[in-house]
């Protein structure tokens, strides 16, 4: 009823609901988002209060990241089956419920089942599948931007609530540095549960950018998929070489982000010296230039090489690792590295869901870039784990700063064993999502 409303008086205004729907997966992406990240600014008080080492906490939060990339290749077919509104509200609940019960935790197991495995299956199901779907069924144009709108959430999430969760944290304790995000979330929930709809045709619209006067076609019938279908599509996936670069490189792109850099970062600068507001800031600044960044890369990847964006973007990351070590954490050093590697953090996901339609086509490569974004997130639980215990054994990042740096440039050279693609038609490319 609300959204029906909300439709009809925003077309008599001349705009669609579509942008609706944009809005309300970009706030469920940023309070997700959010919540992923500011675990990373409590390492340091939870093992001042439970005497848990970085190594113990970081175990857990390795295994949110996983959970978050196994979720997606079989979030679409939850999605397909029980609906986009069903499936965002019951993810943010999640997502909230485990945010907020961890202020409770007094175990090691509790921290493992609130921020480990509630708030990776709740952050799972709506991950870059969900960008993907909307982008596909609500629009027949634009798509490219869509996706590249609804990637940077994610770096938006960490501009706005890291600095506030940081202060909050040095003035008043972790567990209210929590509420943001569970209040967040919760009112996101809400939004989602009265204007969310499936398809443009449940309020009477065609998508964005269809052919004027084209009919409105009622929604499709589901999609005749099990839960075995992800892992067919990945036993034929597998026979491509693109898709183990793409797996591959994507696994090294979230080793050297969330892993790393979102899991670390403010605990990297406390070794340093640098308090947890003014290092938080450092990240938000990253989540600004990331912010530029992505959508600009979403612009840049319907007109250029893939290839070459890809390149670029895992090469300015690796030296910009290699370089943070040297920086003396500085303003002026911190500022550069903010820069540098802000801009490609999320850049490299336009190009990649390019090259996975170019070469599995609409129908599959959906499914087929959710094993690929698995991948990120495994190699982002390696890294929230694998620098956890570096921390530990050599109270130092630094070895896991200088692999995350080679490894991207490993990235980056890897990325020309794709052939380059076949042109192709405007109309088909964002359609990646059509699987999803």
């Amino acid at each position: 009823m609300f959204a029906q409303a909300l439709s009809n008086w925003l077309h008599r205004r001349g705009l669609h609901f579509s942008w609706v729907i944009v809005t309300l997966t970009f706030l469920t992406a940023l309070s997700s988002s959010a919540a992923l990240g500011l675990p990373g600014a409590l390492l340091l008080p939870l093992s001042k209060e439970f005497g848990w080492d970085v190594e113990q906490i970081s175990s857990a939060l390795a295994l949110r990241f996983a959970l978050f990339g196994l979720m997606g290749p079989f979030a679409a077919i939850l999605m397909e089956r029980f609906g986009l509104r069903n499936v965002v509200v019951t993810a943010l609940a999640l997502v909230a419920a485990g945010m907020a019960l961890a202020t409770q935790m007094t175990q090691f197991w509790h921290l493992v089942l609130f921020w480990g495995i509630m708030l990776g299956v709740g952050s799972g199901l709506t991950a870059l599948v969900l960008s993907a779907v909307v982008s596909n069924r609500w629009f027949d144009s634009h798509r490219g931007l869509v996706i590249g709108l609804l990637t940077a959430s994610s770096a938006t999430g960490q501009l706005i609530f890291l600095p506030v969760g940081a202060w909050l944290v040095e003035h008043y304790g972790w567990r209210l540095a929590v509420l943001p995000v569970f209040a967040a979330c919760a009112l996101v929930a809400l939004a989602v549960y009265l204007l969310m709809r499936n398809r443009p045709a449940d309020v009477g619209l065609a998508p964005f950018g269809a052919v004027p006067g084209a009919p409105v076609t009622a929604a499709a019938p589901a999609m005749r998929i099990t839960f075995a279908t992800p892992f067919k599509v990945l036993q034929e996936a597998a026979r491509h070489r693109v898709f183990w670069v793409l797996a591959g490189t994507f696994f090294i792109c979230g080793l050297s982000t969330n892993g790393l850099i979102q899991t670390h970062f403010i605990s990297l600068c406390g070794d340093a010296g640098l308090g947890p507001v003014p290092a938080a800031s450092v990240l938000a600044m990253m989540g600004a230039f990331d912010l530029v960044g992505t959508i600009a890369s979403g612009w840049l990847s319907d007109r250029y090489d893939n290839r070459k964006l890809l390149f670029v973007y895992y090469g300015l990351r690796g030296l910009s690792l290699l370089w943070l070590p040297y920086s003396e954490f500085t303003l002026y050093g911190l500022s550069l590295f903010a820069m540098f590697y802000g801009l490609d953090w999320i850049a490299t996901v336009p190009p990649t869901v390019r090259l996975a339609a170019a070469t599995f086509g609409k129908e599959k490569a959906g499914m087929v870039f959710g094993w690929i974004f698995a991948a990120h997130q495994l190699g982002a639980a390696v890294a929230a784990y694998g620098a956890g215990r570096v921390r530990t054994l050599l109270l130092t990042y630094d070895p896991a700063l200088f692999a995350a740096g080679a490894a991207c440039l490993v990235a980056a050279a890897t990325i020309w064993l794709i052939r380059k693609p076949a042109p192709a038609s405007a109309s088909a490319t964002p359609a990646v999502a059509k699987a999803a």
